[in-house]
């Protein structure tokens, strides 16, 4: 019994604190990564920034890596909240695509690793009477109410910005008033505001059209052919989240060799495959299926990608404004 019990316990010693998004790494990462590195991870997960936020912001959370948002990652930097990184550390970091090696949002990757990426729009049962091509189409009465949208104000707001012709980070007033009042004009048009639990709501066609995600609409895809996505047309949003190390991290030699090891190639690609996700990892990608690589809706061609905006941070004052209308929009 004492020998079956030595083997189940966990190397004593080095500890590593991973706070991550819910349900974004693979069954294997962590466990292999224990035994390759002889430690023990103690892994969290939250299910948004703000929520990861709240607890790093003290500054004493006890957590070692986080993963933000690339619209984070300036804001935290100047906060005094993310450890320089140093490349001497992160060989591996030639895996990345060269997009992904000098991203706008952290050029010199000073402070974060791209880890996975994707985009919004729109995810919809091919059976509709009218295709979703255009955000335009989502304020038109042809899905009968069955039409959902993120519960996140700045993706809603980007959807109206983008039709309006904005800039999904526009910060000027008159133009977010015209994406609140748009905003509120379609809301009799729409079921809910939801956010990855509308997935399950259109694959069983409850739903017929959701912004979405492109993870969540590769996912619904893969479990109903009768599900179409696509990239509308006036423009949509971008964005990235990256593997970063706290400043108030006691173990920065542990939390690099944990961010060198995502950027492994099999291990990114088997993160990216897991989760239905597109990575930014270039080697990694040669990995994947051919299933996989082909997938438009992860990896989208050069022209259409061309439509896409990543999200930047925003000032206090355009923060402050989105914040009120979006309590507007919810309220009306």
């Amino acid at each position: 019994m004492a020998t079956a019990l030595t083997g189940c316990v966990r190397p004593k010693g080095r500890v590593l604190n991973v706070f991550n998004w819910e349900g974004y790494i693979a069954a294997s990462t962590i466990p292999e990564f224990e035994r390759s590195h002889n430690c023990r991870v103690r892994y969290g997960t939250y299910g948004s920034t703000e929520e990861m936020l709240a607890k790093v912001m003290s500054g004493n959370s006890g957590w070692d890596v986080v993963f933000p948002s690339n619209t984070y990652i300036q804001p935290m930097r100047e906060l005094g909240l993310l450890a320089r990184l140093d490349h001497r550390r992160l060989p591996q970091l030639s895996n990345l695509e060269e997009q992904f090696q000098t991203p706008e949002w952290d050029p010199g990757l000073e402070w974060s690793v791209p880890y996975l990426h994707g985009a919004t729009g729109v995810l919809y049962q091919a059976s509709v009477a009218k295709a979703p091509v255009a955000w335009s189409d989502l304020w038109t009465d042809s899905y009968s109410r069955r039409l959902t949208m993120l519960d996140d104000p700045a993706e809603m707001f980007a959807a109206c910005l983008k039709r309006l012709g904005c800039s999904v980070n526009s910060g000027q007033d008159s133009e977010l008033r015209r994406a609140r009042d748009m905003a509120i004009r379609q809301k009799p048009l729409v079921r809910a505001y939801l956010n990855g639990e509308a997935r399950d709501q259109v694959v069983a066609g409850d739903i017929l059209v959701a912004q979405t995600w492109t993870q969540v609409a590769s996912l619904a895809m893969e479990s109903s052919d009768r599900l179409r996505f696509a990239f509308p047309s006036e423009g949509y949003a971008l964005y990235a989240d990256n593997a970063c190390v706290l400043r108030e991290s006691k173990r920065q030699e542990l939390a690099h060799e944990f961010l060198n090891y995502l950027l492994e190639p099999r291990v990114a690609a088997a993160i990216a495959s897991e989760m239905r996700s597109a990575t930014a990892n270039r080697a990694a990608y040669a990995l994947l299926p051919a299933s996989q690589r082909n997938n438009a809706v992860l990896y989208p061609s050069r022209e259409v990608l061309g439509r896409g905006e990543w999200f930047r941070p925003l000032s206090n004052n355009a923060q402050r404004l989105r914040d009120r209308y979006w309590t507007e929009i919810k309220s009306s």
